[in-house]
């Protein structure tokens, strides 16, 4: 069985558990780990995950404790509250500030070298909180980001295009919630600019349908939630893709949200941008030729990420 690679998953519940399944279909990981406040839990998913073994890739999987994150190739943090109907990602900050409060330094004390991966919402305002708890180097802690809200856009964009999702390249940046930003002057379609491919095509280059696109793809979480309760199918296999990016050294680039230093004047704040994935986390992040508008979108998302970051200094564990 092979075991050189473990994925220690913190927070078994709906996201951490899915996370877990999609690694185990993938073969990724020669061991998962999970690990939960509440043990019987993690012990539970571990168990009904394990019996699907003999159709899966040989993988070991288990519940176990922080020591097991000591030789963790990538720690996932899931753990914290859910977001209910009417609340924003930002609605939560307080009370998953202060989860990760307790949380990271049992992992920087197992693994001050390893890969973390932050999917607990508001991400990025837990990223910048699980680097400056951790001290690790900021390329080793990746927010998820806007990885989902890139991939809704692009599954949006095919429909209304009748393409290939695969064929579609466009990036959601900044903040992963209300203040996000599309980059709409750099999606293209196979390399022609939207506009140029809908003359190509001979359709109508509407802005005000593609308005409404992004204003669904920004929504789409919350109607998720409005109809069952929780979303984390497509985050799992979002998470799942970027460990595989990780342990397979693969270079790959996705919007995920990491530390920001003079990119188009924001700097001490975590949020997404197109970045080079790989082995030792985030090898560099991408500079956007960006419309003089999107910019100023983009400051403004870091802007209200800041004033999140500091209300939730407050914080006590």
């Amino acid at each position: 069985m092979k075991s050189s690679t473990r994925v220690a998953i913190i927070g078994a519940g709906n996201v951490g558990a899915s996370t877990a399944y999609a690694l185990l279909m993938s073969g990724v990981a020669g061991e998962i780990v999970l690990i939960d406040a509440n043990p019987a839990k993690a012990e539970g998913e571990a168990m009904d995950l394990e019996h699907a073994l003999p159709f899966t890739p040989p993988t070991r999987i288990f519940a176990g404790d922080y020591t097991h994150c000591a030789t963790a190739d990538v720690i996932v943090i899931t753990a914290g509250v859910g977001r209910k109907p009417g609340d924003s990602r930002l609605d939560i900050a307080r009370n998953n500030v202060a989860i990760v409060r307790q949380i990271v330094p049992q992992i920087a004390a197992q693994n001050p070298s390893g890969v973390i991966v932050v999917a607990t919402n508001p991400v990025d305002v837990l990223t910048y909180n699980v680097l400056k708890i951790s001290g690790l180097d900021p390329r080793r802690v990746i927010g998820s980001g806007t990885i989902l809200d890139t991939v809704r856009f692009r599954f949006m964009l095919s429909e209304y295009f009748g393409v290939d999702p695969h064929s579609v390249h466009a990036h959601i940046i900044g903040e992963h919630g209300d203040t996000e930003v599309p980059v709409w002057s750099l999606a293209n379609i196979a390399g022609m600019h939207l506009a140029s491919y809908c003359r190509n095509c001979g359709m109508e280059y509407d802005r005000e349908a593609l308005h409404d696109i992004f204003i669904r793809t920004r929504d789409a979480g919350a109607a998720v939630i409005k109809r069952k309760g929780a979303t984390f199918y497509a985050i799992a296999i979002s998470l799942s893709t970027i460990i595989a990016a990780i342990l397979r050294d693969q270079n790959t680039v996705f919007s995920l949200s990491s530390l920001i230093d003079g990119y188009y004047g924001i700097s001490d704040v975590c949020l997404s941008l197109p970045s080079v994935l790989h082995r030792s986390g985030i090898r560099e992040v991408l500079r956007l030729s960006l419309s003089a508008e999107e910019a100023d979108l983009l400051r403004h998302s870091a802007d209200v990420l800041k004033a999140n970051i500091v209300a939730c200094q407050e914080v006590r564990v």
